[in-house]
C-alpha cells in the first residue's frame, strides 16, 4: 500500500488525517495527539473520528502511531498516583464465557502483599463483564470516586470499579464509536483502548489473559498472538511491563455463566470449593502478577504463597473487607445464598449416552444474554438472577436423560425453546475427547 512521501506537505486537517490512513501511510505523534484533543474538543466531529477509526481498521498502525494513541487517550485525563511503595499489579481478560477470574483472582494477590487496582467493564455481547458481577451482591457501588478508589486501594489492597469520567474519557468516547461502527476488532485500538485505562490507573505492571477459541474475541490464535505481542510492546514504550497468557476459550471457565452464579463461583474459589479449571487459571494469572510485582522470583513460590492465602482463608477475609468498602454485604463469602437466585431452575438432558466433546462457549454465553443475564447494547439492563449451571464439563461421560446443565430462569413459558438452544451447546460423542488445557501459552 502507498505511503505518505517524507517530501509530502503535512496534512494539517482532520479530512488530511484521514486519507492518509485511508492511503496506507502513517501519522505522527503530534497528529494523533492533535486528532484526540480535537475530538474531546468538538472540533473533530463524531461522524469523522469515525471514518478515521474505519480507516485505521483497514490499514492499521505502526508502533509509533499505537503508543502515540495510547499516550493521547491517556492524557485526556487524570493519572491515579497512589503514593504508595507497595507494588500495584492487575489483569485484565480480553473477555469470555463464564470467566468471573478477576472477581477472586483481586483479593487473592492483595491477601499476598501486592495492591490491585482494577479498572473493569462491563459485559457486551455473548461475554460477560466483571462490574456487572460485582453488582449481584447487595449495595457493591461500582462507581467510586478515583479518591475513594485510592482510599480502598490503600486501606484494602484491592478495589474494583468502572471507568470513571476522569480516566481515559478519550477511549470511553472512542469504545462508544467503535461499537457502532464496526471497529471493535482492530488490534492497534484495542491495544490503546485496554493500556491506557489501565496505565490512568496507576499500575506497575500488568498481567494479560488473551482469551482464544469459539468463545473468544480472537478465535484465530494467531492473532491473539499478535495482541498480547502488540500489548506488550506499547507498553514497554510507555514504562508499563506486560505479561500475557493465551487461555483456551472454546469451551466455558467453570460451571457458572451469568453474574450472580458467576459471583457464587468466585467466592468458592476462595473458599477452596471451586472447580478445578476455575481455581488453575486463577492461581495461574496470580503467580504471575507477584512475579510481576516482584513479591516472589519464581512462579512456584508465588503459587505456594497464594495457595497458602486460600488454606489460610486470608483471601476470602480480603474479599469481604473489599466488598464492604464498596458498601456491599460482605456476609456472601459466608452464606453465599444471599446473592440473588431465579425463580426457575430447568434441567437440560441428555439425548443420548456417551462423552462430553464438546461445550460450545459462544452459544452458552448467546443463550445467556437471551436469558438475560448479558446484554448486546450499552444501555440495556441485565438480571443479575438469570443464566446457566453446567452439570457436566468436557470428558465426562454421560448416560441418556442426565442432566447436562440447568437454566436459571424467571418464567418457564419458553422451556423447551430454551432447552433446545442450551443442548446444541453440547455434543456427545463415542469416543472420549483429549484433554485440552486451560493456559496455551506464554508470551
Amino acid at each position: 500500500m502507498p505511503v505518505r512521501s517524507k517530501t509530502a506537505p503535512l496534512p494539517t486537517s482532520v479530512v488530511d488525517w484521514i486519507i492518509t490512513k485511508r492511503d496506507g501511510g502513517n501519522l505522527s505523534a503530534d497528529e494523533i495527539r492533535r486528532l484526540v484533543d480535537g475530538f474531546m474538543r468538538g472540533t473533530v466531529a463524531d461522524y469523522q473520528l469515525s471514518a478515521w477509526l474505519m480507516a485505521t481498521h483497514f490499514s492499521g498502525m505502526s508502533l509509533d502511531e499505537t503508543v502515540a494513541l495510547t499516550d493521547a487517550m491517556l492524557s485526556s485525563g487524570q493519572r491515579v498516583v497512589h503514593g504508595s511503595d507497595i507494588a500495584k499489579v492487575d489483569k485484565h481478560s480480553t473477555g469470555g464465557v463464564g470467566d468471573k477470574i478477576s472477581l477472586c483472582l483481586a483479593p487473592l494477590v492483595a491477601a499476598c502483599g501486592v495492591a490491585v487496582p482494577m479498572i473493569s467493564g462491563r459485559g457486551l455481547g455473548h461475554t460477560g463483564g466483571t462490574l456487572d458481577k460485582l453488582e449481584a451482591i447487595p449495595g457493591y457501588d461500582t462507581r467510586l470516586s478515583i479518591a475513594r478508589f485510592k482510599a480502598v486501594v490503600r486501606r484494602v489492597g484491592a478495589s474494583i470499579i468502572g471507568q470513571t469520567d476522569d480516566l481515559a474519557p478519550a477511549d470511553r468516547r472512542m469504545y462508544a464509536l467503535r461499537d457502532v461502527t464496526g471497529t471493535v476488532p482492530s488490534i492497534p485500538l484495542i491495544v490503546a483502548s485496554i493500556l491506557s485505562k489501565k496505565l490512568a490507573a496507576g499500575l506497575d505492571a500488568l498481567v494479560m489473559d488473551v482469551k482464544v477459541g469459539s468463545g473468544a474475541f480472537m478465535r484465530d490464535r494467531r492473532q491473539a498472538r499478535a495482541l498480547a505481542l502488540a500489548l506488550r510492546a506499547v507498553g514497554k514504550r510507555l514504562g508499563l511491563p506486560v505479561r500475557a497468557l493465551l487461555t483456551d476459550m472454546s469451551t466455558p471457565i467453570g460451571t457458572g455463566i451469568g453474574n450472580a452464579i458467576e459471583t457464587r463461583e468466585a467466592i468458592a474459589v476462595l473458599r477452596g470449593e471451586a472447580p478445578a479449571d476455575t481455581r488453575e487459571l486463577t492461581l495461574a494469572l496470580g503467580a504471575r502478577m507477584l512475579v510481576a510485582a516482584r513479591r516472589d522470583s519464581s512462579l512456584a513460590a508465588a503459587q505456594r504463597r497464594l495457595e497458602d492465602a486460600l488454606s489460610s482463608g486470608a483471601a476470602a477475609e480480603r474479599f469481604a473487607r473489599m466488598v464492604a468498602a464498596h458498601g456491599g454485604d460482605a456476609r456472601v463469602v459466608d452464606d453465599p445464598s444471599r446473592l440473588p437466585r431465579a425463580r426457575q431452575r430447568l434441567a437440560v438432558e441428555a439425548r443420548a449416552s456417551g462423552y462430553v466433546a464438546t461445550v460450545e462457549a459462544r452459544t452458552l454465553g448467546e443463550l445467556a444474554v437471551a436469558l438475560g443475564a448479558g446484554r448486546t447494547r450499552a444501555d440495556q439492563a441485565i438480571d443479575p438472577r438469570v443464566g446457566i449451571e453446567l452439570a457436566v464439563r468436557r470428558g465426562d461421560a454421560v448416560e441418556r436423560g442426565q442432566p447436562l446443565a440447568f437454566l436459571h430462569v424467571q418464567q418457564r413459558h419458553l422451556a423447551a425453546e430454551l432447552r433446545a438452544a442450551a443442548l446444541r451447546a453440547f455434543d456427545i460423542s463415542s469416543a472420549r475427547p483429549r484433554h485440552r488445557r486451560r493456559v496455551l501459552e506464554e508470551l
